[in-house]
């Protein structure tokens, strides 16, 4: 057992790696009132280990149990539970932070290695609620004092609402953010929860179709992201020796769930075969908060990252929306940092929980203040706006976020010209055709996606001429400031894929990207945070609906907005074959750009 005093000073980065669990972005101060620290700032730190069954095997949980000076029977104090992203464990920097950072403010603090990580047993079930969930639930009956961790410790000290219910809080990030919803849904003891940088659906997150109505249709592979996060998974046996048996499931598929082996052979096969199309798309969902949002009950503060192309804001904003409809409390911040960039190197003013500035950030505010009314049931404690964002065009740090009672509607609508037009008004409208054709390698760049987890620099986006069609609007009067999705109503002519159109391979459709660049004076061009809205289109036959990531993002006076429709992009599979597409515009029948625009 280890004696801790709380300081302010960075804890060492844990090794960099895709994970990036909590990472350390998030806001700017306002007036929160923040829960008691411990009298001295001092706590104790006890390794702990828990034998639990889990996904029908038998394995050991590795914990730090983070207990502040005098809290004991007598005094007691609610809980804060917590785990790492993907590939980290409970000793990483991002981790151990929370740990810390909670016992020194007075609270009792369990830290764990999520299952298959770190010196923890169980094959890695992607925060599966049948498995992660129920292991997390049976750490939170440590916390209440009905169950004993290996050695015998029991904690008869966390405050309780009712016999076997302690009050208990979750935090974390990415891997660590999902696992709060999973427990969340089998075990209502859990009083709060604060999910950062997660997802709602991984089938979405891994293959995205972002046209609407396509939710069966598959998207367009994360090869990157998802063969990164799948090597790191496999890897973990030689990253962090353990040769606990429960860790190996075979050689074909050594450290993962075999389902989850399965997933990403088929998607790395590039064929989408329609008896294994089912199965892939069901599997991922069914692991995924989407699947099971309807048994959480438990307050929730959701926390996502602008500058993420794993996780990106309509992560968040479709499981805010999903727990809203149903009752539960639910607030929602869109931060600065996210997987893509801003984690280890957060904005002036952004959370970094490493260096322990809950109380001068203003998301470390939030989370302070949700904790507070939740956990140590202040009534009156404010805990904020419904929602808020990071505005990156704010210098003050001190003013860097909005706020509003909703996510803004969709209210500025723009129309596609057949002269490459981005225009206002329908009758603006020139009749005219112009055609793309993909290569059988990729001609668009957006990102490298470990570049930004990993601190390398990565190249410009780019894309190919002839490879893609843009529509540039006119320069702009006024600042316009947009907050939220986008969202482009589409119709394209490729005779090639009309010919396969009831193919029983979807890999046959055709498949394209959205997105929005903004256009300095000077030419310059910025995708904003890099993002793109990849498309596999359902019926080329009909028009479709896309909805493109979420941002916040300023387009100043004097600067275009172009909307661009590429034939691929390199951090995705692209097209099988060649597939010329056209696109026809008039008056009367032409695309459209719908954007969520705020302000005057």
């Amino acid at each position: 057992m280890e004696v801790y005093v709380s300081r302010r000073s960075r804890v060492p980065r844990s090794r960099a790696s895709l994970a990036l669990a909590l990472g350390a972005a998030l806001a700017a101060p306002l007036a929160f009132t923040a829960p008691p620290a411990s009298a001295t700032g001092q706590y104790t730190v006890t390794a702990l280990k828990f034998t639990v069954q889990a996904g029908g095997r038998t394995c050991t949980i590795d914990a730090d149990l983070y207990r502040p000076a005098g809290v004991d029977r007598e005094h007691t104090a609610p809980a804060v539970l917590a785990t790492n992203g993907f590939g980290g464990s409970k000793s990483d920097g991002s981790t151990d932070a929370i740990g810390k950072a909670f016992a020194a403010r007075g609270y009792v603090g369990l830290v764990y290695s999520g299952l298959g990580f770190g010196k923890s047993g169980c094959l890695i079930s992607l925060d599966d609620p049948r498995i992660d969930g129920v292991a997390a639930s049976r750490l939170v009956d440590f916390l209440a004092g009905t169950r004993a961790a290996d050695d015998g410790t029991k904690a008869d000290y966390v405050t309780r609402d009712g016999k076997g219910d302690p009050r208990v809080g979750m935090i974390g990030g990415s891997y660590g953010g999902a696992v709060q919803m999973a427990t969340a849904a089998v075990d209502h003891r859990v009083d709060a929860l604060v999910p950062l940088i997660t997802w709602n659906d991984l089938a979405y997150a891994l293959d995205p179709n972002n046209a609407a109505g396509a939710l069966d249709v598959p998207g367009a592979y994360k090869w990157q992201w998802a063969n990164g996060f799948y090597l790191i998974g496999e890897g973990q046996p030689l990253t962090a020796a353990n040769l606990d048996p429960s860790r190996i499931n075979s050689l074909a598929c050594l450290h993962f769930v075999s389902d989850a082996c399965d997933t990403i052979r088929t998607l790395n096969s590039g064929s989408y075969p329609a008896a294994r199309t089912g199965p892939l798309l069901s599997y991922a969902r069914s692991v995924s908060p989407v699947s099971y949002l309807r048994k959480v009950q438990a307050p929730t503060l959701l926390v996502q990252g602008q500058a993420d192309s794993l996780f990106n804001l309509n992560e968040a904003t479709a499981t805010y929306k999903t727990l809203k409809a149903q009752g539960v409390t639910t607030k929602m911040i869109w931060q600065s940092g996210g997987h893509s960039g801003g984690l280890t190197d957060p904005a002036a003013g952004e959370l970094n929980l490493g260096q322990g500035n809950l109380e001068t950030s203003y998301v470390g505010r939030r989370i302070l203040a949700w904790f507070d009314r939740y956990l140590q049931h202040r009534k009156g404690v404010d805990t904020g706006p419904a929602f808020a964002y990071y505005r990156d065009w704010i210098a003050d740090p001190d003013h860097t976020y909005a706020t509003a009672r909703r996510v803004p509607a969709l209210s500025q609508k723009l129309y596609l010209s057949g002269d490459g037009k981005l225009v206002d008004n329908r009758k603006k409208v020139a009749l005219g055709s112009r055609e793309y054709r993909n290569w059988l390698v990729p001609t668009s760049h957006s990102e490298s996606s470990l570049a930004g987890s990993v601190g390398l620099p990565d190249p410009a986006p780019y894309d190919t001429e002839g490879t893609y069609l843009g529509w540039t609007s006119e320069p702009l009067t006024r600042a316009v400031d947009v907050v939220g999705a986008p969202r482009a109503t589409l119709k394209v002519v490729s005779p090639a894929t009309e010919r396969v159109q009831n193919s029983d391979n979807a890999a046959d459709k055709l498949v394209l990207f959205a997105k929005l660049y903004d256009v300095a004076p000077d030419g310059t061009k910025t995708l904003v945070h890099r993002l793109v809205a990849p498309v596999r289109v359902p019926d080329v036959t009909k028009s479709f609906t896309v909805t493109l990531p979420g941002i916040v993002h300023r387009y100043e006076a004097g600067h275009r907005l172009q909307f661009v429709v590429a034939a691929s992009d390199d951090a995705y599979f692209g097209n099988k074959g060649v597939k010329p597409v056209t696109v026809t515009s008039a008056p009367g029948d032409t695309g459209t750009l719908e954007l969520p625009v705020v302000g005057d």
